[in-house]
């Protein structure tokens, strides 16, 4: 039975000061290190193109410094965008062939050998569809509106239909990942080693997440997670899967977060929202996540620094956000439970 728009409001709002998403922080505003390495667009953009009004999900480029790939939620078609983040403006479209038509496409992410892989995993209708599917192809080598054939994948979960907005694809080993959406968190599920692209394949669950979470991101390494919710976010060591909370993200306040994505050299998030010239802010990654940072390992998960972290990362939004945000999150909650319900 679906609770009221009152309750699970309430649950929101307790979430977001559970989690300590608005933490204030007494921290110096000066600019990190890192960020002044940062190439341009890393430094957050905004999204021009009057096309993208849902973007949900977000994925940098490895093959094309400074492009992000991003789509719309739904009622959309079978449509990539590259948008360039140095301007925000588009560069390439691409046209999927090979797939049906979509239903709730929620995420993207980029895995070996450059190939793009979208998640076709939202369930508005709460959990009730049989199967979802996840997509796969090439990246071109050239930035222009064209036409690709992708790979269609059937993915059903061991212990039932759900909702999902979490599509991860590990940076060495390939392996695809789902995380699902639930208010009191979910889980990270497994798919299998090699997906088959001629019968279902089954996702288990295998380590519990702590966020109603709207999206996650591998470190170039792969050897951190990241996941965000609409008012916070956390950071896990990877450990081949044996995911270890680190400490809190520090998530802006959006007026719906949707997506989240390491830049190409690991020293941002990029964290997305939807609607019609929707931002895409920047913000440090957590130490150690840069692509450089250490040697890149399946297994080689870096040490917990803590369950709160000692980055920059590990805080809430910034000083004298907490009024504001507490009530932005009830009403950006209603708005999004309306718009699920």
């Amino acid at each position: 039975m679906r609770r009221s728009f009152a309750v699970r409001a309430g649950a929101l709002f307790t979430t977001v000061l559970l989690s300590g998403a608005f933490t204030v922080l007494a921290a110096s505003a000066a600019p990190s290190a890192s960020a002044a390495s940062a190439v341009d667009g890393d430094k957050g953009f905004t999204i021009e193109d009057p096309r993208i009004t849902e973007s949900s999900g977000l994925a940098a480029s490895r093959q094309h410094p400074g492009i992000y790939w991003t789509h719309n939620d739904s009622d959309d078609g079978p449509y990539l965008y590259a948008v360039d983040s140095a301007t925000g403006k588009t560069v390439a479209r691409l046209t999927l062939t090979g797939v049906g038509t979509p239903r709730d496409v929620e995420a993207v992410s980029i895995g070996p050998d450059n190939e793009i892989w979208v998640g076709d995993i939202g369930d508005n209708l709460g959990g009730t569809w049989k199967y979802v599917w996840i997509y796969r192809l090439p990246e071109p080598k050239k930035l222009v509106d064209q036409t690709v054939k992708a790979t269609q994948y059937v993915v059903k979960y061991s212990d039932g239909a759900r909702d999902a907005e979490s599509l991860l694809v590990h940076p060495k080993t390939g392996r695809v990942y789902v995380i699902d959406k639930k208010e009191d968190g979910g889980h990270l599920y497994e798919g299998p080693a090699n997906l088959s692209a001629s019968g279902a394949n089954v996702f288990k669950p295998v380590a519990a997440v702590d966020l109603w979470a709207t999206d996650a991101a591998f470190s170039p390494d792969g050897t951190r997670l990241a996941v965000r919710g609409y008012f916070g976010g956390i950071s896990y060591a990877w450990n081949g899967g044996k995911i270890k909370r680190e400490g809190r993200l520090d998530v802006p306040l959006q007026r719906q977060g949707e997506s989240v994505s390491y830049s190409a050299d690991g020293t941002k998030l990029m964290y997305g929202s939807e609607g019609s010239g929707s931002s895409v802010v920047a913000e440090d990654a957590p130490e150690g996540a840069a692509s450089g940072s250490k040697s890149p390992s399946e297994g080689g998960g870096s040490n917990a620094s803590g369950e709160d972290g000692g980055s920059s990362a590990a805080g809430g939004v910034k000083f004298g956000a907490l009024a504001v945000a507490a009530i932005c999150a009830v009403f950006f909650g209603f708005r999004r439970l309306r718009r699920r319900g």
